[in-house]
């Protein structure tokens, strides 16, 4: 690949790298400069290539050595599993129009055949599968709008790998196994309160204080859960789970992007607050995790039994499924401590 030299934008203070095989980085560049200071919203600087090469679809996931692993595997004391995931069951909740439902068609589906009059049920599921429940959001999953064209990780523009059958670049199957060291803030715990209020933004300092009570802290390559207490509510109060969510605000996921972490993960829809610090602004956090940063999130969990047992920090497994050019995943998240 040829390099060309690094290019200096001095009018607006920015210095980047532009390959001469991705001429649509110059593109964008352009794009941003000559809208001048008003491009830093919503573009930003310009957030490509990857630190990963400018070819890279698998972002924060690259953090996850083989030291890493071992890292992980230490932990493992007790030999006890923590299933995180949710049943995926009708009358879950969702967002939006999104559906679920699983169908037995038949009963039995087939059969019986042969002398030994065998006959066996399989299931038909429909929904956004990865989309709903407990959910993994892939790199393709969020991206932003810059001046009509929609750019993705690493700058990869929607209309060249976008398509109704899946996306050319960035599906989940690029992900490859998470296992790496979990952390779990238990911020309902140092709030002192079974669940926090609706909308509440978790602050840095929250984290900070959280992570001193638990006596532990956040490393490269991690992945950091919040505990809000808000999956109490989960086929409890569906309207009240949908309707807002605590979590951390953009200024404390901005923090921990800069500790180099792999995932963020909460008890809620989106792990971050809503409406956030900015109303206007709604859901860009998911921005600053996946678009910009190769960070992943995953939604929607279980986290009720690590903070029962005060499970601070644990070995943490998940696979997404290979869905060839999906923007997430469905499964069911393991810690084991």
């Amino acid at each position: 690949m040829t390099r060309r030299a690094p290019a200096r934008a001095t009018r607006h203070g920015l210095f980047l790298r532009l390959m001469t095989p991705r001429s649509s980085w110059a593109v964008l560049l352009a794009m941003c400069l000559t809208a001048g200071a008003a491009a830093q919203a919503p573009c930003g600087s310009v957030w490509w290539p990857s630190e990963w090469g400018p070819e890279d679809q698998r972002g924060a996931a690259n953090r996850i050595t083989p030291a890493k692993v071992l890292e992980a595997l230490s932990l493992i004391e007790e030999g006890k599993i923590y299933q995180l995931g949710r049943v995926y069951e009708q009358g879950m909740p969702l967002l939006g129009n999104r559906h679920f439902k699983l169908t037995i068609p038949g009963l039995p589906t087939s059969g019986p055949s042969g002398e030994h009059r065998i006959v066996y049920n399989s299931e038909l599921v429909s929904g956004e599968i990865g989309q709903i429940g407990t959910q993994f959001d892939g790199l393709g999953h969020v991206g932003t709008e810059v001046d009509g064209e929609h750019i993705f990780y690493n700058g990869f523009r929607l209309s060249e790998f976008g398509s109704p059958h899946g996306l050319g670049r960035l599906g989940v199957e690029n992900v490859g196994v998470i296992f790496t060291r979990g952390v779990l803030l238990d911020v309902a715990r140092y709030k002192g309160v079974e669940r926090l209020d609706p909308t509440y933004i978790i602050t840095i300092e929250d984290i900070e204080g959280t992570l001193a009570m638990e006596g532990v802290d956040i490393e490269e390559g991690d992945a950091v859960f919040f505990h809000t207490g808000w999956g109490q509510l989960w086929m409890v109060d569906n309207e009240m789970y949908n309707a807002s969510e605590p979590g951390p605000g953009i200024t404390a996921i901005k923090w921990l992007v800069e500790k180099k972490i792999v995932l963020t993960a909460a008890d809620n829809f989106g792990t971050e607050a809503l409406p956030g610090e900015n109303p206007n602004r709604r859901g860009e956090g998911h921005q600053w995790l996946m678009n910009r940063n190769g960070v992943y999130n995953l939604e929607n969990l279980d986290l009720s039994g690590l903070a029962a047992d005060q499970v601070y920090e644990f070995a943490f497994i998940f696979a997404p499924l290979r869905l060839k050019g999906a923007t997430g995943s469905p499964g069911n998240p393991i810690a084991v401590r």
